[in-house]
C-alpha cells in the first residue's frame, strides 16, 4: 500500500508538493493523482443501451445526481439514433430515411461518459460488465434498455431467397427502405402483414401499415389490384375486446381481411405460401412481416433472460428478479405490457423514483401500472388512440381532458392523426431530453366509458 502525505507549512498555507517517503511529487502529478482518488471514490451508475430509455434516464439522472459523487456511463455499439416510429411511413413514401435518424450523441446530456463498443455481459455477481473489447465496468447500479432485436433468422424460410424482394419487414431501416422501393414498381397482388409470435414491438404498427397501404393503392388508383390480408397469431385484430371489436370493424370497411389464430411455422419461398404449425397455407405476392422480437444476445450470454432474452422483471418496481441493483427499462424486460416508447416513457418516471430512493437507501415506493398511450395511423388523414395498462383494457373516451379531448380514444378522427403526426417533434425535443410532459405516468380512468360487449 501507498500512503501519500500531504504536508502543510507552518503559517498554515498548503505546500504544492505531496510527500511520500522522501519522494517529493510535482505540482501536475499532485493533480493526477487528487483526480484518481476523487475518481476512485465516485459513485458508479451505468447504463447499457442509448436507445429511447436509456436516453431518457440519462437526462433524468444526470440533473438528479451531484457530478462529485455520482459518475453516469451509457454504452451502446451504435451511433447512430433511429425514430422508429417513423419506420413505418418510409415504405409510403412519407417519411424518408434521412427523417428519421440523428446522432445519439445529440441527446446525451453533458456530463455523461459514452463507451461506444459491444457489451460481452453483465456479472451481477461481481456488479460488473465486460465489453468485447474485454474491458470490466464496475458499478454501484445498473441500468439496462438494450431494447429488442428482430430475428428473421429464427422463421424458417424468412431470409431465404426473397428476402428483400418479395419478403420484407419495416421494423428495420434497412427494411422500410427496400420496401419502399418495392412498392414504386409493384403492378398489384396479395399483400400480406403477418405477425411472426408475441410480443413483439408496437403491437399496433401492422394495424396501421395495412391501414396505409389502402390508403397508398387507393391513392395510385390501383386499390381494386391489391388484396390486403392480416395475418395474426391473436384471436383478432388486436389484444383486447373492445379495441379489437373497433379495429376489426374498421378494416372491414377498408376490405381488409383479418386471418386470426395463425402461428407461423415457416415460409415457403418457392410456393410463395405462409405455413402455421397445423399446416394452413396463406398464399402471397409481396409479404410484408413482423419477425420474431428477441432481446440482446448480450442477455443470454449473462444467465439474466428467459427463452426470449428478456429480462425477468418486477412489473410495478422495474427492479431485476436476480439482483437488487439492476433495473430493467423498455423493451428489454418481460413485464406484460406493450413494448412501445410510451411505456419507456411513462416506466422512466417510475424508476428515476425508485433509483432515487434505492440511492438513499428507502424502500422501492414507485409502482409502474402498465401504463401505455398508442396513437394509430388508419389513413386517409384519420387516426384511432388507445390507453390503457396492467388492469384496464383500452375503452373509448376523450384524452387527455374529461370530456374536452382533443383526442378521442377509440375514435378515428382527424385530431388524432395530428397527435400522431406531432409526436415525432415531441419525440426529439422532450421524450428524449428527459423533459416533462404534460401526461401522468399512472393510467387514469377520468374521461374512458366502460363498455358492456
Amino acid at each position: 500500500m501507498i500512503i501519500i502525505i500531504l504536508t502543510n507549512s507552518t503559517q498554515g498555507k498548503p505546500l504544492r508538493k505531496f510527500e511520500y517517503a522522501n519522494i517529493w511529487i510535482s505540482k501536475v502529478d499532485k493533480t493526477r493523482i487528487i483526480k484518481n482518488i476523487k475518481y476512485n471514490l465516485m459513485k458508479k451508475l451505468l447504463i447499457l443501451g442509448g436507445g429511447t430509455a436509456g436516453t431518457m434516464m440519462a437526462n433524468k439522472l444526470r440533473k438528479a445526481l451531484d457530478r462529485d459523487e455520482w459518475e453516469i456511463t451509457i454504452v451502446d455499439k451504435h451511433k447512430t439514433h433511429y425514430y422508429q416510429p417513423g419506420f413505418l411511413f418510409i415504405p409510403f413514401g412519407i417519411y424518408n430515411k434521412q427523417d428519421v435518424i440523428k446522432s445519439k450523441s445529440d441527446f446525451f446530456p453533458a456530463g455523461v461518459k459514452v463507451i461506444y463498443q459491444g457489451i460481452d455481459k453483465i456479472v451481477g455477481e461481481k456488479n460488473q460488465v465486460l465489453l468485447e473489447d474485454g474491458k470490466a465496468l464496475d458499478y454501484d447500479i445498473l441500468i439496462v434498455a438494450t431494447g429488442t432485436q428482430t430475428r428473421p433468422d429464427e422463421t424458417p424460410g424468412l431470409k431465404d431467397k426473397l428476402w428483400y424482394k418479395d419478403i420484407f419487414d419495416f421494423y428495420t431501416v434497412e427494411g422500410a427502405v427496400a420496401l419502399q422501393r418495392h412498392f414504386k414498381s409493384w403492378e398489384g397482388g396479395t399483400l400480406v402483414m403477418a405477425i411472426t409470435e408475441l410480443p413483439f414491438k408496437c403491437p399496433v404498427a401492422p394495424i396501421e401499415f395495412v391501414c396505409l397501404a389502402e390508403e397508398f393503392f387507393a391513392k395510385k388508383g390501383m386499390r381494386d389490384k391489391v388484396d390486403i390480408k392480416l395475418v395474426t397469431p391473436l384471436p383478432g385484430a388486436f389484444t383486447k375486446p373492445v379495441a379489437t371489436k373497433m379495429l376489426s370493424e374498421l378494416l372491414k370497411e377498408k376490405n381488409i381481411e383479418v386471418i386470426p389464430d395463425f402461428y407461423i411455422e415457416r415460409v415457403d419461398n418457392d410456393k410463395k405460401v405462409l405455413v402455421s404449425y397445423d399446416e394452413k397455407e396463406v398464399p402471397f405476392d409481396t409479404l410484408t412481416i413482423v419477425p420474431l422480437n428477441m432481446g440482446d444476445e448480450m442477455v443470454e450470454r449473462s444467465g439474466l433472460g428467459d427463452d426470449l432474452n428478456f429480462i425477468p422483471t418486477d412489473k410495478h418496481t422495474l427492479q431485476s428478479n436476480a439482483f437488487e441493483n439492476i433495473f430493467v427499462l423498455g423493451d428489454a424486460s418481460n413485464i406484460p405490457t406493450s413494448k412501445a416508447g410510451s411505456v419507456a416513457h411513462f416506466a422512466s418516471e417510475i424508476l428515476f423514483d425508485n433509483i432515487m430512493s434505492a440511492i438513499e437507501g428507502r424502500p422501492l415506493l414507485a409502482k409502474f401500472d402498465g401504463h401505455a398511450n398508442c396513437y394509430i395511423e388508419t389513413g386517409h388523414g384519420k387516426g384511432a388512440l388507445i390507453d390503457f395498462n396492467y388492469e384496464t383494457e383500452p375503452l373509448p373516451g376523450t384524452f387527455p381532458l374529461p370530456g374536452i379531448g382533443p383526442f378521442g380514444l377509440l375514435k378515428n378522427t382527424r385530431i388524432n392523426h395530428y397527435g400522431k403526426i406531432m409526436f415525432r417533434w415531441i419525440y426529439w425535443h422532450i421524450l428524449l431530453r428527459g423533459k416533462e410532459m404534460p401526461i401522468e405516468a399512472d393510467m387514469t380512468m377520468a374521461g374512458k366509458k366502460k363498455v358492456n360487449l
